[in-house]
């Protein structure tokens, strides 16, 4: 396989990252720790524009996207990532059966009213429309709704981001696969017990639901993280995340380091 440069965030994923640098290495590909260092003092020489990779954070992931020439760099087009991008094309397997975007001070100024088109009474869900998640998803109080109950003013000030309103809906396991080239090609589930990630078989059924969406729904890039989820006893799509700042959890690390340096190779 063609030599493909590898940059990891070290601070990031310490413990995805221990069997992604084994299988790096173990391929023959280059492995190089990233710096933030490099935003100002420049990216060293040794990291070349074409074959090479990156993993670690949203942040970084988003920024190198679009200051880096990089190929094929992150995989992170935020805008191809974001709810209101993709939502609708996948409604029909997605947890969400209805659900409300809006700027974050239009729901808190109207959250009663939104909550009742939604069906809602006193609890929505509440999420960025942002795949940079300037806040997590979570479960609020339609009654005492705030912007600081959706942390504005620690992570982000501008109150006007998008935000997704939903009804709250009950979730059971949840899974993670690695989408390249429209396939599945790694997945990692939980253990039901300790709550530690753990390999997903290819074959189990939450494996084939989500090669089934990813073969069916508009790819927002050549590789990308897609979340699976029981809900009302069915498999439901949960999310779309980018892979260049995505955990990798227990997912098979060399089935990802051959896959994903297969198509950087050919970008």
């Amino acid at each position: 396989m063609p030599d493909v440069t590898w940059v990891l965030e070290p601070d990031i994923f310490p413990e995805t990252h221990a069997p992604i640098r084994n299988a790096i290495r173990d391929r023959g590909h280059r492995l190089v720790d990233w710096s933030d260092a490099w935003w100002s003092d420049g990216v060293p020489s040794r990291v070349p524009n074409s074959s090479v990779v990156f993993h670690g954070s949203l942040g970084n992931a988003s920024r190198i996207t679009n200051e880096l020439k990089w190929a094929p760099g992150s995989f992170c087009p935020v805008d191809a990532f974001r709810c209101s991008t993709w939502y609708e094309s996948a409604r029909q397997w997605l947890v969400h059966k209805d659900w409300h975007i809006c700027a974050a001070n239009e729901l808190v100024a109207n959250v009663t009213a939104i909550a009742k088109q939604l069906g809602a009474t006193d609890r929505l869900f509440v999420r960025p429309d942002s795949p940079l998640k300037p806040f997590s998803g979570r479960v609020v109080d339609v009654g005492t709704l705030t912007l600081a109950k959706l942390d504005h003013g620690f992570y982000y000030d501008d109150d006007s981001i998008p935000v997704i309103a939903a009804p709250i809906q009950k979730i059971g396991n949840e899974w993670r696969f690695v989408i390249a080239n429209r396939s599945v090609v790694a997945g990692s589930a939980y253990d039901s017990q300790t709550r530690k990630p753990l390999a997903a078989p290819l074959d189990s059924a939450a494996a084939v639901f989500a090669s089934s969406l990813a073969s069916t729904i508009p790819a927002p890039e050549i590789v990308y993280i897609l979340d699976v989820c029981e809900c009302n006893d069915q498999l439901r799509l949960l999310e779309l995340n980018p892979f260049g700042g995505a955990d990798l959890y227990a997912c098979d690390a060399t089935a990802i380091i051959d896959s994903v340096s297969a198509i950087a190779a050919a970008a």
